[in-house]
């Protein structure tokens, strides 16, 4: 949308929330609360919002990332104050939407509706509204008629007009001019003794200037987060939101109460999630994937037909067919090949396995390269750190590595080698050979009595 700046207020420390966190920094189907209001403003056509800072700022900065200008509120003198920081980035004919970092609710098509009405009409200020049951600790919307009267806050409000359920939202649109004129003359003559950015409203008011309301015809779109509890109930209706979208397309998840998706996780049709799943981050799972139960899968590609359970994978690239699990754990960077095996109480840490190879029970594989078709026996642990630094493993195709190997990094197994048992194995073995690198074999007959001797 042309000529549209967006400035989010993200500069409180949320009290209520009771947490060394920055209240914006808290996390919402697993992104912080304003990384949800910077994706929604950029699907309005804002490239780079204007992000008011103050409480805990670095940590806001880092997750930021880049992704907007950064406005530092030295001193938290209330909202007013807050957005005023913010005009020398604005110029006077664009149109200013301003919004609250820790209302991750709005949605876009909501905020293209208050825009257009705001343009098309010409209005200094236009207000997102909404009716909501309970009202309580919101500002109220006075109006007479349709025309706006003023905006009250909570704190300020008499019982008469506490039971108004017409809410300020705290989202508005302002004609860049009228804004930063009116922000001049705002006073801390209220019941906080702050800058209330309302009071613009008053001045706007007073000037006889054209002031809209738009409601929103989902009230859960004021929804604040304020407290752990409000945090909880956003989560439920955003949890709640997701998993209907993805059944609507195609997958089946078991149990819905008991299945997490973040936002960001695509899925494709005919994909199973059984109970108590946990998917996460930018996670990619392709057409007849069975996921679960009891499973986490954060920032992974799965590809079709895997079977994963009771397994948690971060970071990983899991291939077409791969049978996974249970109690299985992928590290970031693994990359598993089609029809891989990857079996119980199994850790793959950074390593790539080839098509058809198995690691079917116990075994650690970490800094490792297995070729297709390896068979990987019970217990085998690649001894990859010497305390210092971490050395690669490569085992060849078809090689097969006996139960309780140790392959001490750096080393090569060959193409279809074999490893006995027991072995730990320090030098490379050729393509096709035997290794067995064990102790000598000792027998004392006899041994028991002679020790209770």
């Amino acid at each position: 949308m042309s000529n549209l700046v967006a400035v989010i207020m993200a500069a409180g420390k949320g009290t209520r929330m009771k947490s060394k966190l920055p209240k914006v920094m808290h996390t919402l189907a697993g992104k912080t609360l304003v990384e949800h209001v910077l994706d929604m403003v950029g699907k309005v056509g804002v490239n780079r919002p204007l992000v008011i800072v103050g409480h805990g700022r670095e940590s806001v900065e880092a997750c930021i990332n880049n992704r907007a200008e950064i406005v530092i509120q030295t001193e938290q003198l209330g909202t007013g104050h807050a957005v005023l920081q913010a005009m020398p980035y604005v110029e006077d004919d664009q149109t200013v939407l301003v919004l609250s970092g820790d209302q991750p609710l709005l949605r876009s098509e909501t905020l293209n509706a208050l825009v257009e009405l705001h343009q098309a009409q010409g209005a200094s200020a236009t207000v997102l509204t909404a009716i909501i049951e309970q009202p309580f600790g919101y500002g109220r919307i006075i109006k007479k008629g349709v025309d706006l009267v003023r905006i009250v806050e909570e704190k300020d409000a008499n019982p008469e007009e506490r039971e108004i359920k017409e809410i300020n939202t705290g989202t508005y649109c302002f004609k860049g001019s009228a804004l930063k004129a009116a922000l001049s003359k705002i006073t801390t003559q209220n019941a906080q003794g702050e800058y209330y950015l309302t009071e613009v409203f008053d001045i706007f008011l007073k000037n006889q200037e054209k002031i809209l309301t738009y409601s929103t015809t989902n009230s859960y779109e004021a929804l604040g987060i304020n407290s752990r509890g409000q945090l909880a109930e956003a989560e439920a209706i955003v949890r709640t939101s997701i998993l209907d979208y993805w059944m609507a397309e195609g997958v089946t998840i078991v149990d819905p109460v008991s299945t997490f998706i973040g936002i960001d996780v695509e899925l494709a049709q005919d994909v199973t999630i059984l109970p108590f799943t946990r998917l996460l981050g930018k996670t990619v799972i392709e057409e007849d994937a069975v996921i679960g139960p009891q499973t986490t899968i954060d920032n992974c590609i799965l590809r079709c037909g895997a079977a994963v359970t009771y397994t948690v994978a971060k970071d990983s690239e899991i291939g077409e067919g791969c049978n996974i699990g249970p109690f299985s754990y992928l590290r970031p960077g693994t990359k598993l090949g089609p029809g891989v095996k990857i079996g119980d109480f199994v850790e793959i840490k950074n390593s790539w396995i080839e098509a058809g190879a198995k690691v079917p029970h116990l075994s650690y594989i970490g800094d490792a390269h297995v070729g297709k078709s390896a068979n990987i026996g019970a217990g085998t642990i690649t001894c990859n750190y010497d305390g210092v630094n971490k050395h690669p493993t490569k085992i060849g195709d078809h090689a097969f590595i006996g139960s309780n190997t140790n392959l001490v990094a750096p080393v090569e197994v060959g193409e279809y080698a074999v490893t006995g048992a027991g072995s730990t194995v320090t030098k490379n073995v050729p393509a096709k050979a035997l290794v067995v690198e064990r102790g000598q074999q000792i027998i004392k007959e006899h041994w028991h009595r002679e020790k209770i001797k």
